[in-house]
């Protein structure tokens, strides 16, 4: 369900971004960055902001952060842009800054979710942030997006809101939400925004900006795709839709009765066990004007809307959060997507939470524009230090990590279950051209201070999906499949690499760039169907090490990851080490890996240890599964069901095993740390549980010794605690893990800033 280029079905569903009549303000120019203060606004001879921009991440001039996107798009739309960063939240004050908005604020906690910003996957407070200066913390309250929002209405309360970014695409209906351990309302509800912007949202918001412009009353723009918003009213447009009750798409059992829209608030109260004042009896829930739809009712697709369970009966029963979770995931194709709606609260309180279907991707030659606008690619200057740098304590880390790099496309069809880029970006790839790609390199090299001639990474989401995609339109408006290649590469996809070989080897012929290295994570199931790609990589763009991500061994957690098998990861390194003799290098795989991933048994983790040893590798460090908002896999952490497959509640239902509790996710992380002597107590513990004390031993066929390191670095017997130490800890540690120094897998989960909008 994949595009490698633009799609006719596409093209006649979305109005060009280049085809709006400029906003009046376009004769101000273009701005050298755009304003943080008044000053800034003076210079610039505006004396207001049309829209200012809220983020939670310091601003930074370049295209792989989403505030400098959006506010860039709207530049060249015309319109005045201001951008507030990581403002001090505590007061309205910080938000005054550039005055009142003329049009809109558009809000975002940043390019991260703030809660997996700010926390671990235990719950941890991190002390840095790479999207602040200085690598500091705490520069962003927790659930950022609902926060900016009030204070944005205490700043001034008659300015519409609109939010935006990746934390409010994962929270856009009610969600498990892991730092508390409940289900919480859609962000809609929370944030009071009066509307949602979610995926990439160019399209959307060049939409919405020039509508707010032409004075139409935001309660009015109601048919935007890739928007959401509370229905207070009526359907303004006077158009029918056709309601589905989302149980007669996906059966999870019994579930509560549904009502009908057309009863009054107190009746709808009664039904459900409750009560209604007598001066609210008559209001109606907030919705559009709807039908219930008849077995006889033929249905037009692009009128109908689901009606999920509510919040109310997603938050008490998983069965049918799972349930809710596998209808959104089955109505994410732009090509045959229906809207959703969600209510929230009961009686006078009932509001619905209308999502319409997803944004149609850009074009390539909308890819080009966006890219192609005159970013100054740099931390705005007020960030620099006195000498007019960004060290030290102005350093902002991520742009450092991207500041050389370029983003030639969007999107990922990979589905994998726990990953949040299908959610925000969707499975269409939206590719750049080849010219747009080598402008940038060439403007890097011109412009970019500090470069070495070095390109840190030529890629996306996935390194090699550039131009890949279905190869029928019409196949592709039509599927509903979570994932091209999952089980297997679908005989639909196209997998041709050349434009991506094509790509590398113009821009490292390019003069003045000595290397082009790939950084993004590299899709190897994708990359074996073709060896010239594999031989191009391997052989000119790995700087020593290459990351891959098998994350598993074990069949079980890889089903559930919907990532191939450790075959395909194994057939890969083959190719990886014949192309790098043949090219007289020595390099390494890096593989990521996830522990206490849904589906995981202790007996998978234990294998993929022994995998890790018997082939040399000792992660450094490791990911424990995060589960963030709206994945699939965070379904199967908060349910213990497959949303995957059909959900019910007999034994028809497949039940997932769920790592929970801290010492069982210390035991999988454990496992992947195998070699480190803090971790053998509880693993021996683990394996003589499990009955397999034969691994624990000194020869090379055990996974861990019997002894333990002492305090000076000597070792004592795990039998006899007053044992002599009978050498130094390094030296025999490798001894009798039987490895030989090698490169140390990394973490899964560091992945580079990829966002915009």
């Amino acid at each position: 369900m994949n595009a490698p280029v633009d799609v006719s079905f596409f093209e006649r569903a979305a109005k060009p971004l280049s085809s709006y009549r400029p906003y009046w303000a376009k004769r101000f120019g273009v701005a050298p960055f755009l304003p943080m203060s008044r000053l800034e606004m003076e210079q610039l001879g505006w004396d207001s902001c049309d829209i200012v921009l809220v983020t939670g991440d310091a601003y930074v001039d370049h295209p792989s952060f989403g505030m400098a996107v959006v506010g860039r798009v709207l530049e060249a739309q015309g319109f005045r842009v201001g951008i507030i960063a990581q403002p001090d939240w505590h007061s309205a004050d910080a938000f005054k800054a550039l005055g009142r908005p003329n049009l809109f604020w558009g809000v975002t906690a940043g390019n991260m979710d703030s809660m997996i910003n700010r926390y671990t996957a235990d719950r941890k407070i991190r002390s840095d942030d790479a999207y602040t200066p200085g690598d500091v913390g705490g520069r962003r309250p927790d659930r950022a997006a609902i926060v900016y929002s009030q204070r944005c209405r205490e700043a001034y309360k008659d300015v519409p809101i609109v939010l935006g970014g990746i934390e409010a695409s994962l929270r856009r209906i009610a969600h498990y939400d892991y730092w508390s351990d409940k289900v919480r309302r859609s962000i809609v509800v929370d944030s009071k925004c009066d509307l949602l912007l979610y995926g990439n949202a160019e399209r959307a918001l060049v939409e919405v900006a020039h509508r707010l412009a032409a004075r139409q009353a935001l309660e009015q723009i109601t048919d935007v795709r890739g928007t959401a918003f509370v229905r207070r009213s009526g359907d303004p447009s006077g158009d029918a839709w056709f309601e589905i009750d989302s149980t007669e798409i996906d059966r999870p059992g019994r579930v509560e009765q549904h009502l009908s829209p057309y009863q009054s608030s107190a009746e709808q109260a009664r039904a459900r066990g409750g009560e209604c004042s007598a001066g609210a009896a008559e209001q109606t829930p907030a919705r559009p004007m709807v039908f219930q739809r008849s077995a006889s009712t033929p249905v037009p697709r692009e009128r109908s809307v689901i009606r999920l369970p509510s919040y109310e009966q997603v938050k008490s029963d998983p069965v049918l959060y799972a349930h809710a979770s596998r209808v959104l995931h089955l109505e994410t194709n732009p090509g045959n997507a229906r809207a959703l709606v969600q209510a929230h609260g009961v009686g006078t309180a009932a509001r619905d939470v209308w999502i319409n279907p997803p944004p149609i991707p850009l074009s390539t030659a909308e890819m080009d524009e966006v890219f192609d606008l005159p970013y100054a690619r740099s931390p705005h200057p007020a960030y620099a230090d006195a000498q007019g740098r960004f060290d030290g304590a102005s350093k902002i880390p991520a742009w450092e990590m991207i500041r050389f790099s370029v983003n030639i496309m969007r999107g990922c069809f990979g589905g994998c279950s726990f990953c949040s880029i299908t959610e925000h970006e969707g499975r269409i790839i939206q590719s750049r051209s080849e010219d747009s790609i080598i402008r940038e390199l060439q403007e890097i090299r011109d412009k970019v201070e500090g470069f070495t001639g070095v390109i840190s990474d030529l890629g996306g989401p996935t390194a090699n999906m550039y131009r890949l995609g279905c190869k029928s339109p019409a196949i592709e408006s039509a599927c509903r499949k979570p994932s091209c290649v999952y089980p297997g590469i679908c005989s639909n996809l196209h997998t041709d690499h050349d434009p991506l070989i094509q790509i590398y080897r113009r821009a490292r012929a390019l003069r003045g760039i000595k290397k082009v290295l790939i950084g993004s994570g590299l899709r190897y199931d994708l990359a074996l169907k073709s060896p010239e790609y594999v031989k191009e990589l391997v052989q000119h763009h790995v700087g020593g090490y290459l990351k891959i991500a098998p994350e598993h061994t074990e069949a079980g957690p890889l089903s559930k990851m919907m990532k191939p098998g450790i075959g395909s990861y194994e057939r890969f390194a083959q190719l990886f080490r014949k192309y790098s003799e043949e090219a007289g290098k020595k390099q390494y795989l890096i593989p990521y890996f996830i522990a206490a991933h849904p589906g995981t048994s202790d007996q998978d983790m234990m294998n993929l240890a022994l995998w890790l040893k018997k082939n040399g590798f000792r992660a450094d460090q490791v990911q424990t599964f995060y589960p963030s908002p709206m994945a699939s896999a965070t379904a199967m952490y908060h349910s213990a069901l497959n949303p995957l497959k059909g959900i019910h509640r007999d034994a028809r239902a497949e039940r997932v095993d769920v790592v929970r509790g801290e010492k069982r996710r210390r035991l999988h992380k454990a496992f992947l740390r195998y070699h480190d002597p803090n971790n053998w107590p509880l693993l021996r513990e683990a394996l003589k549980q499990m009955g397999r004390a034969d691994l624990i031993g000194n020869g090379k066929q055990h996974l861990i010794p019997t002894f333990q390191p002492l305090g000076d670095g000597g070792y004592q017997s795990a039998r006899r605690k007053n044992s002599t130490p009978v050498t130094a800890g390094g030296r025999l540690l490798t001894q009798h893990t039987g490895l030989p120094p090698r490169p140390r897998a990394a973490a899964q989960g560091g992945r580079k800033p990829k966002s915009p909008a």
